[in-house]
């Protein structure tokens, strides 16, 4: 697992926030408050969906709402992920945020040595259970060619229309699983960001910050976020269109909103490395010229005071 980033929280006041969860909307989630209110949570989010599915927006929403040092608890694993891969990509993106992770019936607490021990212990049975499965999978094949059976869909080698049509299917329900996944790492900056500024601006201020997006591959996953009901359509929304001095204050706003302990000398630094020509002359950008940008961005309303 990545190491988890350091931060200070006597900034962020620790809040003790649970996640209940049924299979059914005929269960009822009361055994899993009691144990979450005595466990001290201050709020719980409830759920119905299936542990077999990626596909729960309330546990979305509040991944991209928790912040350093909350504390995510559940009563039980499954009641969070549905599979050891899914818990550990969840609970590594948690923890580089600065967010622990508690379930009360397992030995799991990524604030004690004895919790993030159990949690390497699962990340070894995860690696075991991805090697145990590719090698069956090649002893599959290979018995397959033995007996004279070629590998792969005999409904695609035959272009069956229900066989492509159910591949295309099973595509489209991994790409949304996958987005569903890595929401939270991406769609809150969206969400402050869009559609006030472009969807240009706002992939490269995610690019700027570890992802690797095009404009066309961000601006698909959105529409498919909304098209799920995961996000909200006011984010589709086009976004003004100014001139050329508007686009390097709404660029320069946008790198402000997704760092602001950023300075002006770094911010300079960023357009730079951009490779963004400054507004008038000069090969470099300056702070002096960072701060009048900043400053229409706030008269325009594009950062909070």
């Amino acid at each position: 697992m990545a190491k988890p980033q350091t931060f200070n929280n006597q900034q962020s006041p620790k809040r003790l926030i649970g996640y209940a969860r049924v299979s059914t909307d005929e269960q009822v989630h009361d055994a899993q408050l009691d144990e979450l209110r005595a466990a001290g949570c201050d709020r719980i989010h409830q759920e119905h969906g299936s542990g077999a599915s990626r596909a729960r927006p309330v546990l979305t929403r509040l991944l991209a709402e928790l912040s350093a040092g909350d504390v995510l608890i559940v009563v039980r694993l499954d009641r969070l992920a549905r599979s050891v891969s899914h818990l550990l990509s969840v609970i590594e993106d948690l923890e580089a945020r600065g967010v622990h992770f508690r379930s009360i019936r397992d030995p799991i607490d990524t604030s004690t040595p004895q919790g993030m021990f159990s949690l390497q212990v699962l990340g070894a049975v995860a690696q075991l259970e991805r090697a145990l499965i590719a090698e069956r999978t090649k002893a599959g094949i290979k018995a397959a060619k033995a007996r004279g059976k070629l590998p792969g869909n005999p409904g695609l080698r035959e272009r069956r229309p229900e066989a492509i049509k159910a591949i295309s299917q099973a595509r489209e329900k991994l790409y949304l699983d996958e987005l569903i996944a890595s929401a939270q790492t991406w769609l809150p900056m969206v969400r402050q960001l869009r559609p006030q500024h472009s969807w240009d601006n706002v992939a490269r201020v995610l690019n700027r910050r570890g992802h690797d997006w095009t404009v066309e591959r961000l601006r698909r996953a959105v529409h498919r976020m909304v098209r799920e009901k995961l996000a909200e359509k006011e984010l589709l929304a086009r976004s003004p269109r100014r001139a050329p001095e508007d686009y390097l204050m709404k660029l320069v706003a946008a790198i402000a909103i997704a760092d602001p302990n950023l300075s002006l000398r770094d911010i300079a630094a960023q357009l730079d490395q951009m490779g963004e020509r400054p507004v008038r002359s000069g090969r470099k950008w300056q702070p002096s010229s960072v701060r009048v940008l900043l400053d229409e961005a706030h008269r325009f309303g594009l950062i909070r005071h």
